[in-house]
């Protein structure tokens, strides 16, 4: 059975599948498109910890204070 490469962004990504079927599999991705990914789950993350923070407040205190090293952390680098 042949083997069938495609790339759906321009060679970003490169995906391998057997002629006939529709599974197909990751064969290789570009350094901008890995961090790409990267930043979509980073992303992501930080929204569940937001939404989260709203019910727990642990972490709302936690953000809280990284909110706080953060403005100090602007300030100090004027």
């Amino acid at each position: 059975m042949a083997t069938v490469f495609e790339s759906p962004d321009g060679g970003n990504t490169v995906y391998a599948r057997d002629t006939g079927s529709v599974t197909r599999r990751l064969v290789s991705m570009s350094d901008k498109e890995r961090v790409f990914r990267e930043k979509v789950r980073e992303d992501a993350l930080w929204d569940e910890i937001r939404a989260t923070a709203k019910f727990n407040t642990a972490l709302q205190e936690a953000l809280d204070r990284v909110k706080v090293l953060y403005y100090m952390t602007l300030k100090d680098n004027k």
